[in-house]
C-alpha cells in the first residue's frame, strides 16, 4: 500500500468519525439543557420562595441593592431554567444566565475564581462552573435539534425558492 492510498483511507475514516461524532451534538445539548435547565429552575424557585434568606446572603456578599438583585438573579435562574428545559430563546437566555454565574464567581466563589490558574480543580469544582459551562455551550452552539427554537425556525424560515434552500 502506497502512502497516498494510506492517506486516503485515513482521511476517509476520519471523515466518518467527524460525521458520527457530529450526530452526538444535539443529543448532548439536549441532555445538558434538561439537566442544568432543571437545576437552574429549581435553584431559582428556591431562591424566589426563600427570598428573604437569599437577599440576606446577597447582603453578606456586599452586593448592592441586595433585595432587588436577589429578585433579579432568582428570576433569571427560574425563567432561564425553563427556557433551557424547553429550548426556547436558548441563546438569548444564556446571556443573563452566564452573567448571573459570573457574578456568583465574583462574589460567592471569589476564592475559586482567583485560583483558576493556580488550582484549576478549585475553579471547576465551584458550584457555578457547570451552570456557566452549560450556558456558554448553549450560547455558542444553540439548543440543538430537539428544541422549541428549532421547531420555530422550521415554521418561520422562508420557503425555499425554486426548490433550493
Amino acid at each position: 500500500m502506497n502512502s497516498q492510498s494510506l492517506l486516503a483511507k485515513v482521511t476517509k475514516v476520519y471523515a466518518l468519525l467527524v460525521k458520527c461524532a457530529g450526530m452526538l451534538q444535539s443529543p448532548l445539548l439536549l441532555v445538558m439543557r434538561l439537566w442544568w435547565g432543571w437545576s437552574f429552575f429549581k435553584a431559582g424557585k428556591d431562591h424566589l420562595t426563600g427570598h428573604a434568606d437569599y437577599a440576606g446572603f446577597f447582603q453578606t456578599l456586599h452586593i448592592p441593592l441586595p433585595e432587588l438583585n436577589a429578585w433579579v438573579a432568582a428570576s433569571v435562574e427560574c425563567v432561564g431554567g425553563l427556557c433551557l428545559l424547553s429550548g426556547f430563546a436558548s441563546r438569548l437566555i444564556s446571556i443573563p444566565l452566564s452573567i448571573t454565574m459570573i457574578v456568583a464567581y465574583l462574589t460567592a466563589d471569589n476564592e475559586a475564581l482567583k485560583s483558576i490558574f493556580s488550582d484549576p480543580d478549585k475553579f471547576t469544582l465551584a458550584t457555578p462552573f457547570l451552570f456557566l459551562l452549560t450556558s456558554l455551550l448553549v450560547l455558542a452552539f444553540g439548543p440543538g435539534a430537539f428544541s422549541v427554537d428549532r421547531l420555530l425556525a422550521r415554521k418561520f424560515s422562508p420557503a425555499p425558492v425554486n426548490g433550493k434552500g
